[in-house]
């Protein structure tokens, strides 16, 4: 992609601009096709206001660690590149903790450990090895947006979907009684990531009959 080829991570689209902006949103989706990341999400998607505030999170430490490990990718030796990911990672992750420790307290309050967390997950790491490393800055840039887009539509789906049903409720505003419970544990987690795993392979299906 550019001036380097990135093992077929492409939307089949001839601008490899927006190859890297739409990989992530549904080809390479980290949660539904990639299916990294997944701890936090069930941990957190309980509310559409928990999955919003931790995809905001998530946007602000891929897009900076992004661009840094795109800065520094000429000046990084292969053998120290993972600990050097994590150093860089690690600092937009502290930046980020305090930012919605100081800002938003209840939000800090809800998300807990899994803000510091951040820093291990999947998605960062998988994007700053698979393409920033390898990529321009700018289009690094645009696939942390990409990967952001994607990750913030799943999650807000999953926890929309948990909320509603399982607390009758939508952005904490009571819409029907008698939820079901079972929606806001970790088995409703599975169910709802089964259900929207199990369209887009229909989707998908469908799109390859056509």
């Amino acid at each position: 992609m550019g001036n380097n080829q990135n093992n077929n991570r492409t939307c089949g689209l001839k601008n490899p601009k927006l190859n890297a902006l739409f990989y992530g949103v549904i080809k390479g989706n980290p949660i539904v096709v990639l299916m990294i990341g997944l701890c936090p999400v069930l941990a957190i998607s309980t509310t559409v206001y928990n999955a919003v505030g931790m995809s905001i999170a998530v946007a602000f430490v891929l897009m900076g660690s992004n661009v840094i490990v795109s800065l520094l990718r000429k000046f990084t030796p292969n053998q120290i590149r993972i600990p050097v990911f994590i150093i860089i990672i690690s600092t937009f992750v502290t930046i980020v903790d305090y930012l919605i420790k100081a800002n938003l307290p209840f939000l800090y309050k809800q998300l807990g450990i899994f803000i510091p967390l951040i820093v291990v997950n999947c998605v960062i790491i998988g994007r700053a090895e698979a393409f920033a490393y390898k990529n321009s800055v700018f289009l690094s840039f645009l696939d942390a947006i990409g990967s952001s887009i994607g990750f913030l539509i799943v999650l807000f789906l999953i926890g929309a979907t948990r909320e509603i049903l399982g607390q009758g409720t939508f952005f904490n505003k009571v819409i029907f009684s008698n939820p079901c419970i079972v929606m806001v544990l970790p088995p409703g987690g599975f169910i709802t990531i089964g259900v929207i795993m199990g369209l887009l392979s229909y989707y998908n299906l469908r799109k390859k009959k056509q």
